[in-house]
């Protein structure tokens, strides 16, 4: 499998946010390699979108690192409690992203080392609860990977965050509204999210 090069980011938001579905997330933390398979992304275009932080070139400390260059994770806490992973896309300056809302782990191993960092013991141990909501969220996600603000800014393209082309093609994609963006007015209904 291929890491997907800095070029897959630097490109339309919406298409890579489809193109993101089917591939293969891993987070290195302690040394041990965690991946999970991506199953939901939304879109967010700062130019003309009211749910992106950096709408109209809105430039602030949080919001600096949507200004970087593509394949660049954008990570920031919601609810002062929650992460959220973002992958930065389009060229420098153009404030753009894909959020990972979801995903599941891609073997056993994967399911148990993330079971650990979100809820402190294995697998074997989740609940039916625990196991149907998993990764089935931003936050979740952040948590299972044991990613936090301390990993904003970080490449895309390193050997701590990446993305691998595992070779799927996708045949049926879902789109519909992007979720908990009330307060967006006409961005509220822009059909900007995927998910298998």
């Amino acid at each position: 499998m291929e890491k997907l090069p800095r070029a897959f980011y630097d490109r339309d938001t919406l298409t890579v946010a489809r193109e993101l579905l089917g591939k293969h997330l891993v987070r290195v933390a302690d040394g041990l390699p965690l991946t999970l398979r991506i199953t939901e992304t939304e879109a967010y275009i700062g130019r003309m979108d009211k749910a992106c932080h950096a709408y109209g070139y809105k430039r602030t400390k949080r919001t600096e690192t949507l200004f970087a260059p593509p394949g660049t994770a954008y990570i920031y806490l919601i609810y002062g409690m929650y992460h959220c992973l973002n992958f930065v896309t389009e060229g420098e300056n153009e404030p753009a992203a894909v959020l990972i809302r979801a995903g599941e782990p891609v073997s056993p191993a994967d399911a148990d080392g993330i079971a650990r960092l979100r809820f402190g013991y294995g697998a074997a141990e989740l609940s039916g609860y625990q196991r149907k909501n998993f990764l089935n969220g931003p936050g979740k996600l952040c948590k299972g990977l044991a990613l936090t603000r301390e990993q904003n800014g970080l490449p895309l393209t390193g050997d701590t965050l990446y993305v691998l082309d595992a070779g799927e093609r996708p045949g049926q994609i879902q789109v519909s509204k992007r979720i908990g963006i009330d307060y967006a007015e006409e961005a509220v209904d822009f059909p900007w999210r995927f998910y298998l």
